[in-house]
């Protein structure tokens, strides 16, 4: 029996994840990936039993890391707009420190293996959220909204000015774009009015 080696199985996740987010789910094939992270494909399987195993194992420990860092100084019972204002200031953190990682993530969402995988995955993520908004509404600071129509206005106005800063262009007649924090604190105001009662 081969010994785990923790180096090897770290290189290998980083190139599945590099793949999936540079050829999408279809272009990860064991074969490459032992290529990309220079070792055999027999060596891949001391780490994981096939690709869908490799796939789960890194969707849950980027699940944890998410969570992790997005929970960070977070309360369920904060009042709401302290709440969202961490809750942006932590997923601005995670999605700039961990560009890679957030695409990753972000084709996960949209991919078959996420209502697959995300019933195991045990994320105290999802607990937080849905008690900060239950208890929001409760304390009249939040309209009663479907969950997707929340989230839309709550993060996908955040998500956006991210995708623009990291490609550094807004839009077509814009030749350069920085998120800075002026204009984070101008969207998120516009948001928590959008938001409140």
């Amino acid at each position: 029996m081969r010994l785990r080696d923790e180096t090897k199985e770290r290189t290998i996740r980083e190139k599945a994840i590099e793949m999936i987010v540079r050829e999408g789910f279809d272009g990860l094939s064991m074969q490459k990936l032992a290529k990309a992270a220079g070792v055999s494909p027999a060596t891949i399987y001391i780490y994981f039993q096939d690709r869908e195993d490799l796939i789960r194992q890194i969707y849950f420990e980027e699940s944890t890391r998410m969570s992790d860092i997005t929970l960070n100084g977070f309360d369920p019972d904060m009042p709401f707009e302290e709440g969202l204002r961490v809750q942006w200031k932590n997923r601005i953190t995670y999605c700039l420190q961990h560009p890679m990682r957030m695409h990753f993530m972000e084709q996960m969402r949209h991919s078959p293996f996420h209502e697959k995988f995300i019933r195991d995955a045990n994320n105290p993520f999802i607990a937080a959220m849905g008690t900060f908004v239950k208890n929001a509404i409760r304390r009249n600071e939040l309209v009663k909204l479907p969950v997707e129509v929340y989230w839309s206005i709550a993060f996908a106005p955040l998500y956006q000015l991210l995708k623009f800063h990291m490609s550094s262009q807004g839009m077509p007649e814009t030749t350069h774009f920085v998120l800075d924090e002026a204009l984070i604190d101008q969207t998120l105001e516009l948001v928590l009015k959008a938001l409140k009662p």
